[in-house]
């Protein structure tokens, strides 16, 4: 059964950069990076997993943290 969970660990992000290589980035089928400009978000503890988020999920669900 489904049910809804809220992510509880930080995520480290930078803008994405135009014409920037996505080789090693995930990015899913529906997301045009070209055009939205979002996000690239990467594993705190695996930095080489990366991918990339939506500018529009990017700023509906994430906010920056303060120290």
């Amino acid at each position: 059964m489904w049910a809804n969970y809220i992510l509880t660990h930080v995520v480290e992000m930078r803008p994405y950069e135009l014409g920037e290589d996505l080789t090693h980035i995930h990015v899913n089928s529906v997301d045009n990076p070209r055009t939205d400009l979002g996000m690239i978000a990467r594993n705190i503890d695996r930095p080489g997993d990366m991918w990339y988020i939506s500018k529009a999920r990017f700023k509906g669900e994430f906010k920056l943290k303060e120290d």
